[in-house]
C-alpha cells in the first residue's frame, strides 16, 4: 500500500526539496506508508536517494511516494520504519506536528556514507 496523501513536497529552506505535513499530526501518527524496491548493481553510499535496505548493508532500494525527500535533522520530528521482509516503510511522528511544518528524520546512514559527508557535516 501507498499513502502519502498527509504530505507535500515543495522547497525546503534546509536542503534542496523537502516534505511538509498537509495537516496536524499527533504523536505516534502515521504519516507516510510507501514501497520499497530493491536496486542491484548500485552503490548506495554514492546516491542520498537511495536507501540501506538490509542489516549489513549490502541491499540498496528506492521509496515511492514522497519517502525520497524527507530531510535529516539532528532534531528530528519524524521516524522511519522500514520493514525489511515486506519492503515497506512507515513514517511516524515523533512529536506533535503542526500543518506546513517541514517533517524531517535522522539519517541513519549519515555517519558511514559518502554521499552524506558534505550535505550533512
Amino acid at each position: 500500500m501507498i499513502d502519502c496523501s498527509k504530505v507535500y513536497v515543495k522547497e525546503s529552506q534546509i536542503h534542496g526539496l523537502g516534505v511538509f505535513a498537509k495537516q496536524d499530526f499527533k504523536e505516534g501518527d502515521i504519516i507516510e506508508i510507501g514501497l520499497m524496491y530493491r536496486i542491484q548493481n548500485v552503490d548506495g553510499n554514492e546516491n542520498p536517494h537511495l536507501f540501506t535496505w538490509s542489516d549489513d548493508r549490502t541491499v540498496w532500494a528506492g521509496a515511492s511516494g514522497c519517502i525520497p525527500w524527507y530531510n535529516h535533522s539532528d532534531e528530528p520530528n519524524i521516524k522511519k520504519v522500514g520493514d525489511l521482509i515486506n519492503d515497506t516503510m512507515k513514517i511516524i511522528a515523533l512529536r506533535d506536528i503542526l500543518k506546513d511544518q517541514e517533517l524531517c528524520n535522522r539519517y541513519f546512514s549519515a555517519k558511514w556514507r559518502k554521499c552524506f559527508k558534505t550535505t550533512l557535516q
